[in-house]
């Protein structure tokens, strides 16, 4: 509970970086989320942890509705009021890992860029297949640690040390895995590498100038090899931008 606690918190202070962050309004991204779910009318979709919005908005125009979870009431009422002109999406306070919603109720459900802040991912994926319907689609994005256990211990640090409310960035296998065990079935899947610019993301969560110095020695210290795995540019002594691994899966049951 206390891990569901720091990301209220977090989430709350910092609800409005979310709907501008260049990382989550990302069109490219949003673009290939529509070509794979393939929405249709008639359809009604759940984006879990919706955050900012920006996976619920783009699904609006194709659907019947949209219902967009966020365990953070301040967020999701930020993102309301940001989303006011698509009145097909509904905003409904919900824990992933304990949707308030009734079995087979969803044709499409999607989670994008927020399940490494997710406890019990185990639980959150048995959810998801409880409320998907007999051959929906579920399209889970997120940032994923590399298969080598150093970069993978790297990158969970710093997540950790920049944002507490990081759980962890799972492998791939791992997701795998998860998926195997609830018998849903992988009908695409792209990794693919993301380029964060550092300004941005360390303010997104970092509050103070104290905070941000721990986290840019973190990344200066590291080792060569790190550095070149993760791509982190340096110029004249700062940080520019680094490069993490993404995982696009499209599921159905």
């Amino acid at each position: 509970m206390s891990v569901k606690k720091d990301a209220k918190r977090m989430f709350s202070k910092n609800r409005k970086a979310y709907v501008s962050s260049s990382t989550h309004s990302n069109s490219r991204d949003l673009t290939l989320l529509t070509e794979w779910l393939n929405p249709k009318a008639g359809m009604i979709a759940l984006d879990i942890a919706t955050g900012g919005g920006h996976t619920a908005k783009q699904l609006s125009p194709y659907v019947t509705r949209v219902v967009a979870t966020d365990i953070t009431k301040e967020m999701l009422e930020n993102t309301a009021d940001h989303l006011s002109g698509y009145s097909n999406i509904d905003y409904v306070i919900a824990d992933a890992e304990q949707l308030p919603f009734l079995n087979h109720t969803f044709g499409i459900v999607t989670c994008r860029i927020a399940a490494h802040h997710f406890p019990h991912p185990d639980q959150f994926i048995r959810e998801v297949k409880r409320v998907l319907k007999e051959k929906g689609k579920f399209l889970l994005i997120d940032n994923v640690a590399p298969a080598d256990e150093k970069y993978d211990a790297f990158i969970n640090k710093l997540e950790k040390i920049r944002d507490y409310s990081h759980v962890r960035s799972l492998k791939i296998s791992e997701w795998k895995e998860l998926l195997s065990e609830t018998k849903m079935e992988i009908l695409h899947e792209q990794k693919r590498r993301k380029m964060l610019p550092y300004g941005e993301w360390v303010n997104r969560t970092s509050g103070s100038e104290e905070e941000q110095k721990i986290v840019e020695e973190f990344i200066m210290n590291a080792s060569n090899d790190v550095k070149q795995y993760f791509n982190i540019e340096i110029e004249n002594g700062k940080i520019q931008h680094f490069t993490i691994d993404e995982w696009f899966v499209l599921c159905t049951l």
